[in-house]
């Protein structure tokens, strides 16, 4: 029998992310050949995730990162399926690790084939699938470009929300984080009025007038006043013109445009959990 010291099994350990007894088992089934027990631990993580393809990963963590640059911000989520795990430690590192390789791809399929480590970040979480003992995925990839992003996280690594600005001006890091802010708290659907979907207003159109039928109004009032309606649904629903939060005096994009009467927001993403 091969004898395995402490030092090859920290090294696996430190590899792999695996427990210390995981790892010096493999070592032991795979006669000390570091590679072949990486192989081992690997399939382990393939079969527990096999086992558990059909969980739920509704917790976890949303992590937003933007480059020293200040011009491109990634948020992702990396899901798992409970909040003791999603709090870990480790699982948090991992989130971040993930979150900084993210920056060098353009489509969630992309990242998922990248080299971490000498496995592809898809493999890695199969194999924290088996060292956890928990359905690891990646449940949502964002990534923006602009003059100036800012990002946003909430407390807990609920919530991770990307802005950019079409200037990188004074007051523009503060501005763009009130901004990532509101996008957490307020969930906009779309930046304006002109990025809701099509289906979405007639929909919306329909409701008001089912409304307005129920309440007694004649027919021929009904577009105007369901015009109206629909103005508001834009009030709340589309980032620029929501009020801000800090100070509902002001429109988001009147509070933008208090750093520079040309800077706008021209794009958001948020990525939470669930």
């Amino acid at each position: 029998m091969v004898k395995i010291t402490a030092a090859e099994v920290n090294k696996l350990r430190q590899t792999t992310g695996a427990g210390m007894m995981d790892c010096k088992k493999a070592l032991v089934e795979a006669e000390g050949d570091f590679d072949k027990a990486i192989e081992i631990l690997r399939k382990k993580g393939q079969k527990v995730a096999a086992n558990r393809a059909d969980r739920e990963s509704t917790e976890g963590a949303a992590i937003a990162k933007v480059n020293d640059a200040k011009t491109v911000g990634v948020a992702i989520v990396l899901g798992c399926e409970t909040d003791f795990v999603g709090k870990n430690e480790s699982f948090v590192e991992l989130a971040n690790q993930l979150a900084d390789l993210a920056f060098n791809y353009n489509s969630q399929d992309a990242f998922l084939a990248a080299d971490f480590g000498g496995m592809t970040v898809a493999d890695k979480l199969i194999e924290q699938t088996g060292v956890i003992g928990e359905k690891l995925q990646i449940n949502a990839f964002e990534k923006i470009e602009a003059p100036f992003v800012g990002s946003y996280i909430h407390a807990g690594n609920k919530i991770a929300t990307l802005v950019g600005l079409s200037a990188n001006v004074d007051g523009a890091e503060v501005v763009a984080k009130d901004v990532a802010m509101q996008v957490a708290a307020m969930n906009p659907i779309a930046l304006d009025q002109d990025g809701v979907d099509q289906s979405v207003i007639d929909k919306e159109i329909e409701i008001a007038k089912d409304q307005l039928r129920q309440e007694g109004k004649p027919e021929a009032m009904l577009d105007n006043i369901a015009k109206g309606k629909l103005n508001r649904f834009f009030k709340d629903n589309t980032l620029v013109n929501q009020d801000f939060i800090k100070d509902s005096k002001l429109s988001v994009a009147n509070y933008v445009k208090s750093i520079g009467n040309d800077v706008k927001v021209v794009n958001f993403k948020r990525v939470a959990l669930g």
